[in-house]
């Protein structure tokens, strides 16, 4: 049997600039000297006037982005100048244990309040081996957002990414059991990359939930669907791009058997119910009506309910936008109109919530049709009744 969840869950991603005092914290917990400097959109810490020395880079924007490496990448010709790869950069012998890397990694996880998070360092390359964290946000296991911690032979940590910036809670939204959700991802049409379906060529993996294929022999054959078990179900917050920025977003993160695979993969798709999800793109019939100033449009309005000469009208619309109606009568109909004003340079996910606005009648509704600005009669909105999505893109 699969668990039901919490009923309800926010949203959370990670907002504002990064700080001086946030950079030169990670700097010091990677022991790279110097002040932090601003060089386009991101600060850099360290490296040499020939770029041998260690550099921090960070994004100076949510959330963050940074990443590290003790030793400049080689080049094939150190006679012109160039810096050539340090000997010690992968270090020579076995890797350190993995309590050896935990400890090493310890204190950047520090500095990224990160210090409890779940750690897995079986991960070997070479005479590196790198410590990942998955931290917990708000509770909740968090897949995506992980940081990883290169420590090299000599037991020093030589590289590193991951995000700066802690992720802060949102709005809430209702959410589906696991067994709901299982259903949408076997679903057709389900959102491209959060199912198993199909196969992906052995290497590179774009995503780790693709399976891979059978070695082509011969004449190409047609990609085949693959069944896998699922052995675990875990309520979390699984990353997703919004406008070009990650967001955690409320999830199932399903643990399943892969035939032929010797370990367990982890699949996600979110547990946001599928009514509070905007669509990817309107349709041709509904495409958003611009204001004059090509900032503001008309939203459609899904409902209406009237009482003491006031009429209330319902509908859904996105978390990043602030929405103003009014209502024009006349002898048989009240014209109402909801406008939509989004707020300029912020990033919001694709998600949609229910909203209500009310305006005063000069005269008692009394029998008198409420129609949109399109002119389409509205209905009344029955309490209790969940509005569907909206058709425009969030």
């Amino acid at each position: 049997p699969l668990p039901e969840g919490p009923g309800s869950a926010p949203v959370y991603r990670a907002q504002g600039d990064v700080t001086e005092a946030e950079v030169a914290r990670l700097a010091k917990a990677l022991g790279v000297a110097g002040t932090p400097r601003v060089q386009g959109d991101a600060w850099k810490v360290g490296s040499a006037k020939d770029g041998s020395g260690p550099l921090l880079t960070v994004g100076r924007q949510a959330p963050g982005t940074w990443t590290f490496h003790r030793y400049a990448p080689g080049t094939d010709d150190c006679g012109k100048g160039a810096v050539c790869k340090a000997p010690s950069a992968d270090g020579t012998g076995a890797p350190v244990s993995e309590a050896a890397a935990k400890k090493a990694a310890a204190p950047v996880l520090k500095a990224l309040g990160q210090d409890d998070a779940k750690l897995d360092a079986g991960q070997v390359m070479g005479a590196r081996r790198a410590v990942n964290a998955a931290p917990e946000v708000g509770g909740l296991p968090t897949y995506g957002w992980t940081t990883g911690v290169v420590v090299g032979a000599g037991g020093d940590v030589i590289g590193g990414s991951g995000q700066l910036k802690e992720p802060v809670e949102g709005d809430t939204y209702p959410v589906l059991g696991a067994e709901e959700t299982l259903a949408l991802l076997n679903s057709p049409g389900s959102a491209p990359g959060a199912g198993i379906g199909g196969c992906a060529s052995p290497v590179p993996h774009e995503d780790r939930t693709q399976a891979p294929c059978d070695p082509p022999t011969g004449a190409p054959e047609k990609p085949r669907k693959r069944t896998v078990t699922v052995e675990e179900a875990v309520f979390g917050l699984a990353a997703h791009p919004v406008r070009g920025r990650q967001t955690l977003v409320p999830s199932w993160l399903f643990e399943v058997e892969t035939p032929g695979a010797d370990e367990a993969v982890t699949v996600t798709y979110p547990a946001v119910d599928p009514e509070f999800l905007t669509t990817a793109a309107p349709a041709p019939s509904q495409e958003p009506t611009p204001a004059p100033d090509g900032d503001r449009r008309d939203v459609e309005v899904r409902g209406y309910t009237a009482a003491d000469g006031e009429l209330t009208v319902h509908f859904t619309g996105g978390v990043c936008s602030d929405y103003a109606a009014k209502a024009e009568e006349s002898a048989g109909k009240v014209t109402v109109t909801v406008t939509e004003t989004p707020h300029p340079e912020k990033v919001c996910i694709l998600i949609a919530k229910e909203y209500e606005r009310t305006v005063p009648l000069d005269q008692p509704l009394d029998g008198r049709k409420v129609v949109g600005s399109d002119g389409e009669e509205i209905p009344v909105h029955k309490p209790g009744a969940r509005l569907p999505a909206p058709s425009g893109d969030r």
